[in-house]
């Protein structure tokens, strides 16, 4: 493939600068580095400290914000190795960092006020919540430098008996039995030799006798072994630790029960365990379902979810620096190495991280493999969201306050560990922060508290290029996984809680328990859930009530007119993101009864003898959308054969419920599968869910465009209110030419000869002619119930009866030489359903 010249800047970034660098320090000790690091810094404190006039830094500004826009573009065109985007990111995160640090002197020489003791206290709040971004930034910074992306280890080369034995462990506690069994199904089919692993389901559930019986008879049935214990105590970590002490495989691949796996888990994972120092491979979370904050604000897959940037960018980063850690299901961990450390951690509500921080403190590796190896649900509604990010919230704020991985002696970490776990730890402490953010310019607006002194266009010249160049840094790895002003939206639907939890942590680390996350839940109707986001509504009120004192501090004190539009500019961003953030909570209504997988799979359309080969545009466990090359004559029902990426199969009935033609000539039919039995559901779990070599959300297309992402926050505001519409099409049924006698109740005169020109399975189409005037009166008025007997012919050889009901009755008139008849849509009644279900089965297959 031919790439178009390099520009010489990016070759002096890339190659030139890199090379000379690395000439001038390979020999150099680490204190040698360590001087020459403080040197430069002594250098570059001219820059850092220079206070010149507002016109002269505004040209720094647009400076510094052209060659970050510059340095993009070199890379979305001409960084074709990763090793060429390490670099450009490096040079961005230098130029971003001294620019920051730059706005941080001016920020802290000239912009804390004083005046009055309301002022100051206010004042070092925003300051101390300005320190804490800053710092998450300087620590992003260092986690992602380096992003390593790994392939599998083959286990081909080494003979299956010298293969480790493998046990698969599937807590559950009070989930439903169905979504176990779907995990239980695929877990057994995952491809490892049958007498090295065995699956354990862990079952928790104590409170819930009949349904521990439903899962024994379940296990019993597919070949799974249930280990249950007399307490609770410690919740999952506490149940894993259970089964430890009663199984014996060299690894444990440990899942929660709503995480169904692919066959090839073990094969993609097992391989590295070859190196006897690895204790942990974890693999990212993924979710089939969208998450509120997807399903709530109507994004329609165009936005990233908020699980990516940590599996796609953070993970990575983190396992540069062999600090990728347990996140508590799709991993598998040497059983030696976690009994060594006391089985999982106990001592927090986050124990799979905790427990990762005890593995890495002994010495062992981890390894993090960025490919998607179950598919899980996501909380359906935003109040389950809340608890489950508050749980995370307060487990992480546990582990700083009980481990303190920064500064721990005992802990023995390198330095990049301890960064990496700090950065993690300390995440969920964006609550107050954030809503400092919000409330400093209505602060000002409503009660004249005034937090940056001498806010202005000084003020902005500073602050800028620290933001701008932040946001262009962070482009480079993150531009994928999180799109701009999105943090901002799911940092304000948590801000109250994490802030409250992440508080109470730190003084008493012991508070609060493990929670079990809703899964499986099912919203009916819209509904606003105000009482998750009641605070966040009180500051929403706030923001815009700020914005109606606008006018009248430009009318009563011209002299703070620029602070005052600042700080409006300030407060209207805010808003829009308050009102985003509220709205998430706006529970949307479920328009399917089971998510659809955009999955393109091999599905064969069966009917009457002949088949139809197509591929799926979407499917689910309860129906499938297949485009197919053309129109088939078929009826409603038929059978549908879809194909795994291996070749596994599921054969199921089906009931069209729409047909739609394409503008390239093309067929789409949305069917509802009917009538599945227990085998053909476990069938369809293993296509949908086991048999896949990729999922469609390992690699995302979309990069982030800051303008356009905000103009599509903006947009949610009335988006959300859409009335969300089924899509249309029409009814497939099957073409016939089939002559009957038509009759009813009260008709005049003898039957009618009619023809039937369409049929299914629930309904059907015929046209009659030279009906009498008062019959056809009858027809057109009444909607009478009437008679159809099908005469026998070389299809049909015995005639068959019919009672049908008249839905639609339309007269069409003398056209083209075709003489005026009347065109009836019948239905069958669904009282006689199970006495003409054979007859119209027959029909359907005996009619052309």
């Amino acid at each position: 493939m031919l790439h178009p010249p390099v520009p010489p800047l990016h070759h002096w970034l890339t190659k030139t600068l890199p090379d000379r660098t690395y000439a001038l320090t390979q020999h150099l000790s680490r204190w040698q580095m360590l001087l020459l690091l403080a040197c430069l810094g002594l250098l570059t404190k001219p820059l850092l400290v220079a206070h010149p006039a507002i016109w002269q830094q505004a040209i720094v500004a647009v400076l510094l914000i052209a060659l970050g826009y510059s340095i993009l573009h070199l890379e979305d065109g001409h960084a074709h190795s990763n090793g060429d985007r390490e670099r450009l990111h490096l040079f961005m995160v230098t130029l971003s960092s001294l620019t920051t640090l730059r706005y941080l002197y001016y920020r802290t020489c000239n912009t804390l006020n004083f005046d009055t003791p309301l002022d100051a206290v206010f004042s070092l709040l925003l300051y101390a919540a300005e320190l804490y971004a800053l710092g998450t930034l300087f620590l992003s910074y260092f986690q992602t430098l380096r992003l390593r992306d790994r392939t599998a280890v083959d286990l081909a080369p080494v003979p299956q008996t010298q293969w480790p034995t493998v046990d698969v462990y599937i807590p559950t506690y009070n989930e439903e039995v169905e979504i176990v069994r779907k995990t239980v199904v695929a877990a057994m089919a995952i491809d490892y030799p049958t007498e090295k692993k065995q699956v354990y389901v862990l079952d928790d559930g104590r409170k819930y006798p009949e349904r521990r019986q439903e899962l024994q008879a379940i296990c019993d049935e597919l070949g799974a072994k249930l280990l249950v214990r007399d307490n609770n105590d410690h919740a999952k970590a506490g149940n894993i630790n259970t089964a430890l002490e009663r199984t014996t495989g060299d690894l444990v691949l440990i899942l929660d029960c709503d995480h169904i796996p692919v066959r090839g888990f073990l094969q993609e994972t097992v391989g590295f365990f070859l190196d006897k120092t690895v204790a942990l491979v974890q693999t990212p979370h993924w979710f089939y379902n969208p998450d509120p904050f997807e399903r709530n604000l109507l994004t329609q897959g165009q936005v990233p979810v908020g699980n990516e940037l940590f599996y796609k960018v953070l993970q990575k980063g983190n396992d540069a620096w062999n600090a990728a850690f347990f996140c508590g299901s799709a991993a598998v961990v040497r059983r030696n190495h976690l009994l060594e450390v006391g089985g999982i951690a106990t001592e927090t509500v986050t124990e799979d991280c905790h427990t990762a921080l005890r593995l890495h403190s002994l010495g062992y590796r981890t390894i993090y493999y960025d490919k998607i190896m179950v598919a899980g649900l996501a909380p359906e509604k935003f109040s389950a969201y809340v608890g489950q990010q508050v749980r995370w919230a307060r487990g992480m704020a546990q582990i700083l306050r009980l481990e303190n991985p920064l500064f721990n002696r005992r802990l023995q970490l390198s330095l990049a560990q301890r960064v990496c776990y700090f950065s993690a730890t300390s995440h969920f402490f964006f609550g107050f922060p954030r809503l400092m953010y919000a409330l400093a310019p209505t602060l000002f607006l409503l009660f004249s508290i005034n937090s940056v002194k001498g806010l202005g266009i000084e003020t902005l010249f500073y602050a800028l290029p620290h933001i701008v160049l932040s946001m262009q840094t962070n482009h480079i790895p993150y531009k994928r996984v999180r799109f701009s002003f999105w943090n901002e939206i799911y940092e304000f639907a948590m801000s109250f809680q994490a802030g409250i939890v992440t508080l109470l942590a730190l003084v008493n680390p012991k508070l609060g328990s493990f929670n079990v996350t809703a899964k499986g839940l099912v919203v009916n109707q819209r509904t606003f859930d105000a009482n998750s986001v009641r605070y966040l509504l009180i500051l929403g009120l706030l923001t815009a009530a700020s914005l109606v004192a606008v006018p009248f501090w430009l009318l009563l004190s011209p002299e703070d007119t620029q602070a005052v539009l600042i700080n409006a500019l300030w407060c209207g961003f805010n808003l829009v993101l308050v009102l985003a953030a509220c709205l998430v909570a706006l529970e949307q209504p479920q328009m399917r009864r089971a998510h659809r997988l955009p999955r393109q799979l091999t599905a064969i359309i069966h009917s009457d003898g002949q088949s139809w080969t197509g591929k799926t545009i979407n499917v689910s466990e309860s129906g499938v959308q297949v485009q197919l090359e053309e129109w088939p004559n078929v009826a409603d029902q038929v059978w549908v054969e879809l194909v795994g990426d291996y070749d596994g199969r599921a054969l199921l009935e089906a009931q069209i419920v729409r047909a739609t033609a394409t503008s390239r000539l093309e067929t789409e039919l949305a069917m509802d599968f009917i009538n599945i039995s227990p085998s053909q559901a476990d069938d369809l779990t293993l296509v949908l869910f086991s048999d896949v070599k990729e999922w469609y959300s390992q690699t995302r297309q979309q990069v982030d465009k800051p303008l356009r992402s905000l103009q599509f926050i903006a947009t949610t505001l009335w988006r959300v209110f859409t009335d969300l519409q089924p899509a249309t099409g029409q009814k497939m049924r099957k073409q016939v030419q089939a002559p009957v006698e038509l009759a009813w109740e009260g008709w005049h005169g003898d039957s009618y000869l009619a023809r039937v020109v369409e049929i299914g399975s629930r309904d059907l189409r015929l046209e009659v002619q030279n009906v009498s005037e008062l019959d056809r009166a009858t027809l057109l008025e009444t909607f009478p119930t009437v008679g159809l007997l099908f005469l026998p012919n070389s299809e049909l050889p015995i005639a068959q009866s019919i009672v049908a009901q008249v839905a639609q009755a339309i007269e069409l008139p003398n056209l083209n030489g075709v003489e005026a008849r009347l065109v009836l849509e019948l239905t069958f009644p669904t009282a006689l359903a199970t006495q003409q279900r054979r007859k119209i089965q027959t029909l359907l297959r005996s009619l052309t």
